[in-house]
């Protein structure tokens, strides 16, 4: 890998302005590092982290820092954590509420690139329809995140962290019982 590849690749990103026309405009908001052994491949960045310029910085960040046993130290340590969403920018908001899905052109642009940077990857958290999607091809959430040990050890397939998601824990008892025990050792061993 050329030298300070990934930081040229970080500062292009990061001022990627591809995406103009989205309400509130381009910005991207990632985190990445050659040494990062664990990926979070999440949606796309909220309207908190749009505002504030850090990823998950809201409820749904804590709901998955506990999911994943990380303190904020660890979880924004880039050296340890890369966070990549499918795309980089806050995506805006259906007129009836909900956040609109990533842009389509965002993840192939970017993610590769990335990843053949990033040599000390251990595992990618697959966080949401649209990360599973793309690394698993076509198929239900709630499925692939039950069949979480049939994507090990490269990948590891999780609800998104919403407020959303209490009601798919609630009549999903396994997700607790579990998925998270084995995702706390499978982050553990990653960032090991």
């Amino acid at each position: 890998m050329p030298p300070n590849a990934l930081e040229a690749l970080l500062a292009d990103a990061r001022a990627c302005r591809h995406c103009a026309d989205l309400p509130g405009g381009p910005r991207p908001i990632l985190q990445a590092s050659a040494t990062a052994r664990l990926v979070i491949a999440s949606q796309a960045p909220g309207s908190i982290a749009h505002a504030s310029g850090v990823p998950f910085q809201d409820p749904s960040g804590e709901r998955l820092r506990d999911w994943l046993g990380l303190g904020e130290d660890d979880f924004y340590d880039a050296s340890l954590v890369a966070i990549l969403p499918m795309g980089m920018c806050y995506p805006g908001r259906y007129a009836k509420g909900g956040d609109l899905p990533p842009r389509p052109e965002c993840a192939p642009r970017w993610r590769p690139r990335f990843l053949a940077l990033m040599p000390a990857v251990r595992l990618i958290l697959l966080v949401g329809g649209y990360s599973q999607e793309d690394a698993l091809g076509k198929g239900r959430m709630t499925d692939r995140v039950r069949a979480f040990r049939d994507h090990l050890p490269r990948y590891f397939p999780l609800p998104h962290p919403s407020w959303r998601t209490g009601v798919w824990e609630r009549r999903n008892p396994w997700f607790a019982a579990e998925v998270l025990p084995a995702l706390k050792r499978e982050v553990r061993r990653a960032l090991a």
